[in-house]
């Protein structure tokens, strides 16, 4: 799918119908499916395009209308039941409710209530750092497919070093993949910001060019594919490497006339630590496209 050079208007009018649309239907189907068709986009691209574009993921957009549609309720209609404001505003029982509510404001329902404090709803919706812009070089390149060894990390991202110590292990024991010789990349099979920690995966891998053999670390052979991709380098640690990923897909994509392809985005490390210190970093994103 290929879209016109108007794109950035055309990716702003599909976000702005999903907006209206969850204000319109609180209550109903606010389920990534159901959004991802009105948006007209993949669910693997709306993820990317609504959390861009608007500044956090659509789950907590979605909760935090709920929530702000509730605080109103309770402050204008004191007679309606903390239960039917609930049900109204699209969560399942007063208990979700009530937790969600404490979570945001930090005061039950009722108390928001007796005293509602618009201070704290006002700030309790707050884009995070990644929603500012910043200068792009982007380079469009065809990339050259790559076989590479690969270790999945599986769970929190907090516990990737760990798994990164593991790989590293099996690079050095089993010499199929220099570090001094050959590239090593990352491929985040999920985004940490919309995926739970139980669920989130994170490929990392090392350019080798034979076989992986059987071994009990848990690294398999993979291709990286090759075409065409744009490719945006990253200046300091990873750790903040959002920063970086999130105002391409909101600025830089919709005016580029591009589409993505389906396979995820990937890095490659430029840089080693502890040789050179994490925030001298670069990291070269690479965002595959049709």
């Amino acid at each position: 799918m290929m879209f016109e050079p108007s794109a950035s208007k055309s990716y702003a009018q599909r976000i702005e119908a999903v907006l209206s649309y969850i204000e319109a239907n609180l209550d109903g189907d606010l389920s990534v499916e159901t959004l991802s068709r009105i948006a007209a986009f993949s669910r693997f691209h709306f993820h990317r395009q609504f959390t861009a574009f608007v500044g956090v993921p659509v789950a907590r957009y979605v909760q935090f209308i709920r929530l702000r549609q509730a605080a109103r309720t309770l402050a204008a209609q004191r007679k309606r039941s903390v239960l039917h404001v609930a049900l109204d505003s699209g969560f399942e029982s007063p208990e979700a409710f009530a937790r969600a509510f404490g979570r945001a404001f930090g005061m039950s329902p009722t108390a928001f209530r007796r005293k509602p404090n618009w201070a704290i709803w006002g700030a309790s919706f707050i884009p995070p750092h990644f929603s500012r812009s910043i200068n792009m070089n982007i380079k469009i390149v065809t990339f050259t497919p790559v076989t590479a060894a690969a270790l999945e990390h599986h769970g929190s991202p907090g516990m990737l070093n760990q798994t990164i110590q593991r790989f590293i292990e099996w690079r050095k024991a089993s010499l199929e993949s220099p570090v001094a010789t050959t590239r090593t990349f990352g491929i985040p099979r999920s985004n940490p910001d919309t995926t739970s920690n139980d669920d989130w995966r994170f490929d990392i891998c090392g350019e080798i060019h034979g076989h992986v053999a059987p071994n009990s670390h848990g690294v398999r052979e993979i291709t990286i594919p090759g075409g065409r991709c744009a490719v945006l380098r990253h200046l300091g640690s990873t750790d903040h490497i959002n920063e970086t990923i999130y105002p391409f897909y909101r600025d830089w994509l919709p005016q580029s006339g591009e589409s993505l392809a389906e396979h995820p985005l990937f890095f490659h490390y430029l840089s080693a630590y502890p040789e050179t210190p994490l925030n001298q970093w670069q990291t070269d994103i690479y965002f595959p496209l049709l």
